[in-house]
């Protein structure tokens, strides 16, 4: 063993070792229980930060783990390749997307390696490869022909100069980011999968995610948004055309002044024939923002269409307004409203002197100058219904309405389907044929993949495959006359929803998955930022329900226990290179170390919380790193003559009690990280390490103290309780630092290599105590502890209790009535006078 701690020849022998042996490589063992880990796999964006270097620990560590807990272990890396910052990229290195993203995928495929992470990389592939996006393809053309795909007209980000669509991260200020010109919003056809076919089974399913946060499936539940609530319809004065309204209050229906309609609603569009002013607020409203968050905060406006709707109930006509809150292509595009009882309303009607009408009582009295009532309560001004409460209400306006035709329950999804087309360049193309005979036609299988060309001149001023009639022009597959292919590609995240499942058999060639998919998913560990929560965690949920009713895998969700660590800070914010604030770990590895990386990026915090970056920090690490090896260094031939010696048996109760007190430090360390790592609280697996080695140096000084030269050194209890306890601190260590763990052991003859060898055992001999305390309540209140002997029977323990003398006080003159008995906890006496 070496004297100085020499990490990076230490680290890059053991990765060669490693990689050699393909110690990492997994297969399909029936004979052991599966265990899939995976990190949310990254954007081959060049350089890898801290944060990845944390987020990626976590899954590796657990992995090793895993590893060591005798599972098969599958831990696969790969590159979600596709998407708009490889065309920026392009543009400002003047480079193809393609040739920007492979050079990317070589520098960080290293960056991996040398950080130590345990990958199978025999199952490696770029989201980008024909071999991996035909198979997407191949299901999307499945769903096609099973009517869970359909195409319609949606709005989109239009820049009119460069004659483009623009993703909603584009528009900065309204403007296209590259030309500055005013973004246009504009209807174009695009594909969808129906998503809402699944919403039930994807809000239901949520309750049997037991190993996800809370806080996202609560997301996941709000963004599904199941809402149950009634149809209204409102007849239009003089108008054949009809008012949909979905709504969850049906309680407030007698309290509508007026009705609110999307600027882009049939009715509007049809008022606007004659009012200037109308079509002109049309014309406005196609460039604002319809993001949630953006109508929240917007300033409202709207105009009186000069069209009345028919109250469904009194017969009252109402004005209706074309407003730029309302959304046409959410729900019916139009909402009645109650500007005593809806926040929304209330202002609008405010800004434009309308009525509100008070139909909920309110107790004390409400004051409507200074906003809604929006809680529920009886009805007034109500007619027929007041007196109702909510539910009662509910049912009865119901019921009216449905008696006369007028409306009916329905339940609502804040759900809506996929829109997976992008009119970008570098993505999967979508197999899709237009035919002026044929009209759209599927690519058939056999001629899939359709391959995205990678040798194009890229601008960014459009898609280069507008530009390439060799890859738009084609015969129709069906009659054979000349087509034209679909040139728009697919949302990236049709790639990130079922990647996962490639990973188990990414050597495939016959089909998109086969019964490799089936033993290894669902994923047991899935590791990923917060800002992933809804999106890719919904479709990756959906993509894998589809997989299954295609018969693909047996399962209904993808991931069993999912953690979302926190960021990594500087300075209080989020590391960025906007900021200027990021740190590089290949500059980290060269000064320090990956061992030191891994460990400081473990023991800063619990992984779901954010860790803010210290320099000082990664040094403490290091420190710990070189103590440990300069312990190892200065107790070596004593621990390697143990380790290759016979070592006879030792009867620990027999030895002295300072002795058993460390053997009994030790196990108590253990039995805390067993807890913690099943939990993933890693960053105490570190202070147990730091513990142990505390421990080595108590044991040690120990054994200086009682060193006895008559006795050979493997038959001294001290030095078998020191190597007992480094082999313990290795293996608990092997998951965070592997590399320096696995070279101690190899360097002091420890048996086997560290990798195979089980993760370690507890001694319940050295957890047992002869005592244990008792807390003793009288009545529920806390009255005395006590101290009996471990293992004594529920009798004996109530008898020695009853005789306590802080018990007697309390109990004297009573009748004891009932004695509850905990095991291990406490006793509580019941006693009445």
């Amino acid at each position: 063993m070496q004297e100085q701690y020499d990490f990076n020849t230490i680290e890059l022998t053991m990765q060669q070792h490693w990689q050699d042996k393909k110690i990492f490589k997994a297969n399909e063992d029936l004979s052991k229980e599966k265990f899939y880990c995976l990190s949310m796999f990254p954007y081959p964006s060049g350089h890898l930060h801290v944060g990845h270097v944390r987020n990626y620990t976590l899954s590796d560590v657990i992995a090793r783990y895993q590893r060591l807990k005798g599972k098969n272990v599958l831990q696969p890396m790969g590159w979600d390749a596709f998407g708009l910052p490889a065309e920026n990229a392009a543009i400002k290195h003047n480079v193809p997307p393609a040739e920007w993203t492979y050079q990317n995928i070589d520098l960080m495929r290293e960056q991996f390696k040398r950080l130590g992470m345990g990958y199978d990389w025999s199952r490696e592939f770029a989201t980008c490869d024909p071999d991996f996006y035909r198979w997407e393809q191949w299901l999307f053309v499945k769903l096609y022909e099973q009517g869970l795909v359909y195409k319609k007209n949606a709005v989109v980000n239009w820049d009119p100069v460069d004659q483009t669509v623009l993703a909603n991260e584009q528009v900065i200020d309204g403007r296209g980011w590259r030309s500055g010109a005013l973004v246009e919003r504009r209807e174009i056809p695009q594909f969808f999968i129906k998503i809402t076919d699944y919403a039930d089974e994807l809000l239901e399913d949520l309750d049997k995610l037991d190993g996800w946060p809370e806080q996202v499936k609560t997301m996941q539940r709000n963004w599904i948004g199941r809402s149950e609530g009634v149809q209204v319809k409102f007849t239009v004065e003089n108008n054949p055309l009809v008012a949909e309204v979905f709504t969850t209050r049906p309680d407030t229906l007698l309290g509508v002044s007026y009705l609110a309609i999307a600027p882009q609603h049939p009715l509007a569009l049809q008022a606007a024939e004659h009012n200037p002013e109308l079509k002109q607020f049309i014309a406005e409203c196609r460039n604002i923002e319809v993001s949630e968050a953006a109508l929240a905060t917007i300033d409202k406006k709207g105009v009186d269409t000069g069209l009345k709707a028919i109250h469904p109930i009194t017969g009252d006509l109402l004005p209706i307004w074309a407003a730029n809150f309302v959304v046409a292509d959410y729900g019916s595009g139009a909402i009645m409203s109650v500007p005593a009882h809806d926040q929304r309303d209330w202002e609008f009607a405010e800004q434009y002197d309308l009525p509100r009408k008070v139909v909920i009582q309110s107790e004390p009295e409400w004051d409507y100058s200074n906003g809604a009532f929006k809680e529920h309560g009886s009805l007034i001004n109500s007619g027929d219904f007041n007196g109702l409460g909510f539910s009662a209400a509910f049912d009865a306006i119901t019921n009216a309405l449905t008696n006369t035709s007028k409306g009916e329950r329905k339940i609502n999804y804040r759900l809506r389907d996929w829109g997976v087309s992008r009119q970008r360049y570098w993505g999967t193309p979508i197999p899709i044929i237009y035919c002026d005979d044929c009209g759209t036609v599927p690519v058939p299988e056999q001629d899939l993949p359709v391959i995205l060309p990678e040798k194009v001149d890229f601008t960014g001023a459009q898609s280069p495959l507008k530009m390439m009639p060799s890859f738009y022009n084609v015969d129709c597959p069906t009659c054979g006359k000349a087509a034209t292919r679909e040139i728009d590609t697919f949302d990236t995240f049709m790639e990130s929803s079922w990647y996962f499942t490639r990973f188990a058999c990414n050597d495939q060639n016959n089909s998109m998955l086969d019964d490799r998919a089936k033993y290894w998913t669902p994923v047991d560990q899935y590791i990923g930022g917060i800002e992933h929560a809804i999106l890719h965690l919904l479709y990756a949920r959906f993509f894998f329900k589809v997989l299954r009713d295609q018969g693909l895998v047996n399962t209904s969700e993808p991931f069993t226990r999912l953690l979302t660590q926190g960021m990594v800070l500087k300075d209080g914010s989020k590391m960025s290179k906007s900021k200027g604030n990021t740190v590089n770990p290949k500059e980290l590895i060269e000064r320090y170390g990956a061992d030191t990386l891994r460990l400081f990026s473990i023991f800063t915090a619990p992984p779901e919380q954010s860790l803010e970056w210290s320099d000082t920090g990664v040094e403490g690490a290091h420190r710990y790193l070189k103590r440990l090896w300069t312990f190892c260094f200065k107790h070596q031939e004593a621990i390697k003559t143990i380790n290759s010696s016979e070592r006879p048996y030792i009867e620990w109760k027999e030895q002295n009690a300072e002795l058993q007190q460390f053997r009994r430090q030790l196990y108590l360390v253990l039995q805390q990280a067993n807890h913690d790592m099943e939990r993933l609280q890693l960053n105490t697996i570190v202070s147990g390490c730091m513990k142990l080695l505390n421990l080595m140096n108590d044991v040690s000084a120990y054994n200086t103290a009682h060193h006895d030269n008559n006795i050979p050194f493997a038959s001294q209890p001290g030095m078998r309780l020191l190597n007992k306890i480094l082999v313990v601190l290795l293996r608990m260590l092997w998951p965070i630092a592997p590399h320096i763990s696995e070279q101690i052991w190899r360097d002091l003859k420890c048996e086997g290599e560290l990798h195979n060898i089980h993760w370690p055992k507890l001694a319940s001999d050295a957890l047992a105590v002869e005592n244990m305390e008792l807390i003793v309540q009288v009545n529920g209140k806390m009255r005395a502890k006590i101290q009996v002997a471990n293992g004594s029977d529920e009798e004996s323990i109530i008898n020695d209790v009853l005789q306590d003398e802080n018990v007697m006080r309390f109990t004297d003159g009573k009748t004891v009535r009932k004695t509850i008995y905990v095991p291990n906890k406490l006793v509580n006496i019941v006693v009445g006078s």
